[in-house]
Formats: structure tokens, sequence, C-alpha cells
């Protein structure tokens, strides 16, 4: 398994050893020990997973309290993943790293506490799975609007359409009335 860094050095892109055959393929997606020398020391407390059909947008999301690192990859379909950083003592506070994530690729985005999160089906559907570090706790949610212009996040928008959004989504926060990690 490597552990790539991004353009935020915290989070990391992960690609692991595929083993086919003509019977299908084997690939781990987790070892406790081999994340720990990565440097993530991370106890997971529940594992979600979502479907999505072409278009639909998920986020900015993220917990001000209880906030939650999340291991994410899609196990069917294709979409773009974006994590923003929102720790005011950060050299890279305010920036964003997004990684393309597929059933064939097999990627995985490690995304650490600190980060709203967000994603984008670029198939006609998408299952993603991932794994969260501490409960959802939704009076603690909180959402960025997904086309903040101080953020600029460059979403691969399928031909071009606006994407398709929860009303809780259209109605985020700016970047700049956000609430932010100290």
């Amino acid at each position: 398994m490597r552990f790539v860094p991004t353009e935020i050095p915290e989070i990391l892109l992960l690609e692991s050893d595929v083993y086919a055959d003509e019977r299908g393929f084997f690939m781990e997606v987790y070892q406790c020990k081999r994340f720990a020398a990565a440097g993530i020391d991370c106890s997971f407390v529940q594992d979600n997973q979502s479907g999505s059909k072409r278009g639909i947008l998920r986020g900015l999301h993220y917990q001000i309290r209880q906030p939650q690192a999340k291991l994410v990859r899609v196990v069917q379909g294709e979409a773009f993943d974006v994590a923003v950083d929102l720790r005011r003592s950060a050299p890279t506070f305010g920036r964003w790293a997004g990684a393309l994530l597929s059933a064939e690729n097999r990627r995985q985005f490690w995304i650490p506490v600190g980060f709203a999160h967000g994603i984008y089906v670029l198939s006609e559907w998408a299952e993603v799975i991932y794994k969260v570090s501490d409960y959802y706790a939704p009076e603690w949610e909180r959402t960025i609007i997904w086309n903040d212009p101080q953020l600029d996040i460059q979403w691969p928008l399928v031909d071009g359409q606006p994407p398709i959004l929860l009303e809780r989504d259209a109605h985020g926060s700016s970047f700049d009335c956000a609430d932010k990690f100290d």
C-alpha cells in the first residue's frame, strides 16, 4: 500500500496493491499497522455507504464538534472527492485538495480532522464507502457552499451543468462566514 501526499500533505491518496487472476482480484484496504506507520493513528467507529446518480454533489460537510476524519473510497462508478482545510493554524488553511476515485482505480482518500468534505458523482451511478473516526452529530454539522469563489474548487462538472444539490448544500455558508477549527 502506498500513501501519496496531495497538495495538502496531511491529505493522502492511498493506492493498494491489487492481486488479480482469473477468479477476480484481492486488495488490502485497511491495516492498522501500515496506517500508523504512515502517520494515520486513527480508530474508526463507523462505516457509511452512499449511492448517488450522476451530477449529485454532497458537501462541503464537516462537524465543528465531534469532528470526523474520513477514509473514502468508491466501490461502484466514479466520483471527484474534495477536502478543504479549515484549520486556522495550518499553512494550507483555506486550500483544497481533490482526487478522482473510482471502482476501477481503487484509490482511497484520507481526510484528517479539520477538513470539510465534498463528493461529486461523474458516472451514471456511484457508491461510496467511508470510514469515520467519530459518530455523526447532526447538531454540529456544518456546510460550506460548494462553489464559494474564495475556495475556487475546480469541480469537473458533467457537461458544464450545475450539480444537483440538497437544499442544505445549496444554501451552505460562505468560507468567510463558516465555523473553523482553531
